[in-house]
């Protein structure tokens, strides 16, 4: 199992430098154990023109059929001559992937000690492999090394040259050039070999979901063809495909962002003044005191509770069958909108992969029936961007999310939902910051939750509403959810919007007032 890394330079920036970021001297031919094999590290040639390396592998197939206990490709064949009769030692796999690793781990992590300005530097590139089984040919090789930046030769190689009619073997002759960091190429290699072959020697752990993710940090997240990598890479096992899926799924969000994962991934409850008073029954201006009404039991009704009544109210006043939940958190608005069959589809969308999660276990979707789960789909996806998949439904729902985006983020959540995804209809509810001289938990100044970015007046909610329905072509009226306080208003507030009549935004915006419903505005009118 041989593969060769070749680098040209100059007197000033010496070729021989590889040998410092492989922290293998030129000068000697090394030899490491492995745990099925030798690997051997020696210099072909090494001036300060042209310096390549070479490490050959050679396998022990005794040790890998005791070690592997029949797993991976020919761990497991028709004839036991197979164990041992193999292309085991000749095909680069994932044994000269782990060999790469253990090797040249300093090189793989971009560490040089001795000249730290190294691993950074881009460096002309030549790597050559020249047996690699490739299933799916030359052409998926192509598909996975040219979107990283190399120009690729894939060589077919023959069954048997003195039988051209017999066509070409799985086997291919690899070349790759192109000038990047030592580090960048030796990821490539690490992930991509075993995927090329499409087996492992060495049982598949959860902890390969964060090997994949290691060494695929950077380049893995916008591959196009990353679903395939790391099906192949974690020897097709659904629940660790679907982890590394999320997760890489996040660090492409989080990079955009440009913000951090665990930011991203933040798996806000409902909202804490609400949960420390209502969820308890104890806010008085919820309860019998004020005079509002209460549950049968006599206990004061959540705010929450009342918010996703008033949203399910919202929704069938406009007919709708197939209805998102952008934002959807853990669920508890998905769960309202399931006990109504008017809701013939249902799809939640979230940012935070631990709140679809969540959301996924209190819903006891593993448990529900076919019939039911086919009403219900969830979804990893950023308000900030367009989503094609979120086109042509019925209604979405942004149930206390807006107050969750930075102020300059807005226009881009505006546009994905009411510019690219353009439901007929949109329900937005948000706290009205007025009433928050009503908590008696929640010290002046202080949002309701630590994570809301802002929370708006009645007039500051109706001025923006008014505004994006302009821009949509949209109708909007404005509900209160909770007691309306006659001094504060409720501590809820909702927007209903509803897309002009033919559907192309031509419509007049309107605003109507749901507390005086003689009371008709433009939008402008509104929003000044």
């Amino acid at each position: 199992m041989f593969l060769t890394i070749t680098t040209t330079g100059t007197d000033e920036r010496p070729a021989t430098d590889l040998g410092f970021l492989l922290h293998k001297h030129p000068d000697k031919a090394q030899r490491f154990s492995t745990s099925h094999g030798t690997a051997h590290v020696l210099y072909p040639e090494a001036t300060a023109q042209r310096c390549t390396t070479a490490l050959m592998l050679e396998v022990d197939p005794v040790a890998l059929v005791r070690r592997g206990r029949g797993k991976g490709r020919g761990g497991a064949p028709d004839s036991a001559l197979a164990q041992y009769v193999n292309d085991r030692p000749y095909a680069a796999s994932s044994l000269l992937a782990v060999a790469l690793s253990t090797v040249f781990s300093s090189a793989l992590r971009g560490q040089c000690k001795a000249r730290p300005e190294l691993p950074e530097r881009p460096l002309p590139l030549r790597i050559e492999v020249p047996a690699l089984p490739a299933r799916g040919g030359a052409e998926l090789v192509e598909r996975l090394f040219t979107p990283l930046g190399w120009a690729v030769t894939a060589e077919p190689v023959a069954l048997d040259e003195e039988f051209p009619e017999w066509g070409d073997s799985r086997y291919v002759r690899l070349v790759l050039e192109g000038e990047l960091r030592l580090a960048d190429a030796l990821r490539h290699l690490y992930v991509l070999l075993p995927v090329l072959d499409d087996a492992k020697h060495y049982w598949v752990a959860p902890d390969e979901v964060d090997k994949l993710l290691r060494s695929g940090e950077g380049w893995l997240e916008g591959h196009p063809e990353q679903r395939l990598i790391t099906s192949r890479y974690l020897a097709r096992r659904w629940s660790l495909t679907r982890s590394a899926l999320e997760r890489l799924e996040l660090a492409r969000l989080a990079e955009a962002d440009d913000t951090e994962v665990e930011e991203i991934d933040n798996a806000v409850a409902e909202t804490t003044a609400e949960s420390t008073e209502e969820d308890e029954g104890t806010q008085k201006t919820e309860g019998g005191a004020s005079g509002e009404e209460t549950a049968d039991t006599g206990k004061p009704v959540p705010l929450a509770v009342r918010r996703r009544e008033a949203i399910l109210d919202a929704l069938r006043g406009t007919e709708s069958a197939r209805v998102l939940d952008l934002g959807c958190g853990q669920g508890q608005l998905l769960a309202a909108l399931l006990k109504d069959a008017r809701f013939t589809e249902i799809v939640g969308v979230d940012v935070s992969m631990r709140a679809l999660n969540e959301t996924a276990r209190r819903l006891r979707l593993d448990r529900m029936s076919e019939r039911q789960s086919a009403r219900l789909k969830l979804m990893q996806g950023s308000l900030a961007y367009t989503d094609s998949r979120l086109r042509g439904y019925d209604a979405a729902v942004l149930c206390e999310v807006i107050e969750h985006v930075d102020p300059p983020r807005l226009p881009a959540l505006e546009y994905a939902v009411f510019g690219a995804a353009r439901p007929r209809a949109v329900v937005v509810t948000t706290p009205n910051v007025e009433y928050n001289v009503r908590w008696e938990t929640l010290p002046a100044g202080k949002t309701r939750h630590p994570d809301h970015r802002f929370e708006w007046t009645r007039e500051e909610f109706r001025g923006w509403a008014g505004e994006v329905a302009e821009r949509h072509g949209y109708t909007v009226e404005f509900r209160p959810v909770g007691p309306d306080d006659p001094e504060v208003g409720p501590p809820t507030q909702l927007a209903l919007f509803r897309l002009g009549a033919d559907g192309t935004g031509r419509a007049d915006s309107t605003t109507v007032d749901a507390t005086d419903t003689t009371s008709t505005t433009t939008a402008k009118e509104a929003a000044a």
